[in-house]
This record gives structure tokens, C-alpha cells and sequence, in this order.
């Protein structure tokens, strides 16, 4: 008895010890607001032009060129700020619709992410900000860093699963959410709220699952490969489906073919009793092609 005692208890000073080394860190932001903030409502202008400028055509960002530019640093440190200052929770009279509230999740949670790039630069990973004792991979990135939104300091993590899929329970935001790498959907200069951001989660949904590299049918195999994504946050696509009433035997498969073009929806009909894989995810960040030539 003494014995499971003594491993009890040092059990205990071990757990205790990677809770204390993995302490959260509160990143905070020293900036004031965008010039001309409106004094009502939340406006993304500042990050949507500093996108336009450095993400490519392919999605990828120039993150060299932008940790290079102070004040381009200094206008994101910007939009930061009022991230911080207000959000759904802390000022509700900012954001008119629900719309309104998923747009500042979402994209908040993009350039934090950009910012935590750029705060630790040059990384060829997001992976590389590593906690004292990284148990999980990505797990100082994601999770032992803390952001503020609206007055309160959240990891990554819990604004994805907490703020995002949990309140909003659309599959398709996994396909705007962007964490740098090249598994994630490309990043999208545009950030439309209120109705548009329908359009714009139809959109990037669509394309999605038209690149190759996320659904690919090999009919000589007899395999659909598929994003890791539809893997990782496999149960938000089959609840989608059987919210709808219909059974959810074929899987991930049934959500993809609902919202896939006709020309790929024909191409899944055909492969409907191939065997599914995923692909692994690749964590390598999401670089633009001028910056890997380099």
C-alpha cells in the first residue's frame, strides 16, 4: 500500500510540474485602435487590406516581406486592438447579427494567428512554437498562448471549439479558418460580414473540396483521398448531415457531395464503394511561392 502511495503522490508532483511549465502565457497587444474605428459597429478594414497585400493568388502569405514592413506590423498590432477591446460577448450592441458575430471570431482568430507567426519569425511551422513540454504538437501555439478578445484571454483552441463550433455548428467554417499550414484552406484576402458571408462560405466551401490535394479520387486504386480536415473534425460533418434527417452511413462523403460542384459530385457518385483515406496533415506553413523561391 505504501508503495502505490509513494507512486501516487509522485504521479502527482510530475502532473503538477507539466501543468506548471505549460502555464498559460497572455500575449497582449500595445496599439491603439485603426484610424477611423467607427464608434459603432466592428470593421475588419485594416486586416483586409493588409491581406490584400501580402497573400498571393494561391492563398499563401508573404511573411517575410510583412515582418519586414514596421508599419505594416504596427496596423495589424492595430486591428488587434480593437479585437481586444471589443467582441460579441463584451460589447453585443457592436455586432447587429449573428453573422456579424461569426465574422469577428473568424477572423480574429486568423490574424492572431498571422501575428503569432510573425512574433516568433522566421518558423517554418507553427508547430515550432513549442511549449516547456510539448506533449501535443502545436500545443504552445494553440493552446499554451492566450489572445484577448473583447477583455478576456482565450488559446487558439478555445476560440475554434468554444466561440466558434460550438455556437455556430456550420461545418463550413473549417474551410475559412486558416492555422498557416498547408493542410489548412488557403487564406482569403476578402472578409465580408453580415449577408455576404454567406456567400463567402459557400464560396470557399466549394473550393475546397475541388482542389485535388483535399478530395482526389484515384478510380485506378479505387480510393478517395481526402483532407485530413474532414478527419480531424469528422463528427461537425456527419452531425450536418443527420441534422438534415438523412443516415449517415456513407460518412464525410455525404456532406462533401451536398456541397461539391456537379462535375466532382459526378466523379463521387461514381466512386461511392472505394475505400476512404486521409491524407496527413501537413504542418508546414503557408509561405508564399515568392518567399520559398527565395
Amino acid at each position: 500500500m505504501r508503495t502505490v502511495i509513494t507512486l501516487i503522490a509522485l504521479l502527482a508532483v510530475v502532473v503538477a510540474g507539466i501543468l506548471w511549465a505549460n502555464r498559460p502565457v497572455t500575449i497582449t497587444i500595445s496599439a491603439g485602435l485603426p484610424d477611423e474605428f467607427p464608434a459603432d459597429g466592428f470593421s475588419h478594414r485594416t486586416f483586409e487590406a493588409l491581406l490584400q497585400e501580402y497573400v498571393n493568388s494561391s492563398g499563401d502569405v508573404d511573411y517575410d516581406i510583412w515582418h519586414a514592413s514596421q508599419q505594416s506590423l504596427d496596423q495589424l498590432n492595430s486591428y488587434l486592438a480593437a479585437v481586444a477591446a471589443y467582441s460579441p460577448d463584451s460589447t453585443p450592441d457592436r455586432f447587429d447579427t449573428r453573422t456579424d458575430e461569426l465574422a469577428y471570431w473568424m477572423y480574429g482568430y486568423n490574424a492572431y494567428v498571422i501575428s503569432g507567426v510573425l512574433s516568433n519569425w522566421p518558423i517554418n511551422s507553427v508547430t515550432d512554437v513549442k511549449a516547456p513540454i510539448e506533449a501535443v504538437k502545436g500545443l504552445g501555439f494553440f493552446y499554451r498562448n492566450r489572445y484577448i478578445f473583447g477583455g478576456k484571454a482565450y488559446s487558439l483552441l478555445h476560440v475554434e471549439n468554444e466561440k466558434i463550433r460550438a455556437r455556430f455548428k456550420d461545418p463550413r467554417i473549417h474551410f475559412v479558418l486558416n492555422c498557416a499550414s498547408e493542410s489548412c484552406p488557403v487564406l482569403r484576402p476578402e472578409l465580408p460580414t453580415g449577408n455576404e458571408l454567406e456567400l463567402l462560405l459557400a464560396d470557399a466551401t466549394q473550393k475546397f473540396v475541388s482542389e485535388p490535394r483535399n478530395v482526389f479520387i484515384d478510380h485506378d486504386k479505387k480510393v478517395i483521398r481526402l483532407s485530413a480536415i474532414f478527419k480531424m473534425y469528422r463528427e461537425d460533418f456527419i452531425n450536418h448531415v443527420r441534422a438534415s434527417g438523412r443516415p449517415v452511413s456513407n460518412g464525410v462523403l455525404t456532406y462533401i457531395l451536398d456541397v461539391a460542384p456537379d462535375r466532382l459530385r459526378s466523379e463521387i457518385e461514381k466512386a461511392r464503394d472505394y475505400e476512404i483515406e486521409f491524407s496527413d496533415f501537413d504542418w508546414s506553413l503557408n509561405n508564399s511561392d515568392a518567399l520559398e523561391k527565395a
